[in-house]
């Protein structure tokens, strides 16, 4: 289940990051993923929500034009 997906809001497929948290209930992770849903996307383990929180603003490195998205 995504529990929080970010945006960087660019609309071409090329460019477009998007920055998702996921959980099955026991188990956290992270995925980044370039190029939408056809591009290229790398998924990290987390122990707890806490250290997805943390891997996913690392990802989207603080620049302000990402926006979260609704569930």
């Amino acid at each position: 289940m995504v529990e929080e997906h970010w945006w960087n809001g660019d609309t071409t497929t090329r460019g477009r990051r998007d920055v998702y948290i996921r959980t099955d209930g026991r188990r956290w992770e992270v995925q980044a993923q370039i190029g939408g849903a056809l591009g290229r996307s790398k998924v990290q383990e987390c122990p707890s929500r806490g250290s997805a929180s943390i891997l996913a603003g690392a990802w989207r490195g603080g620049d302000p034009a990402w926006r979260e998205l609704p569930r």
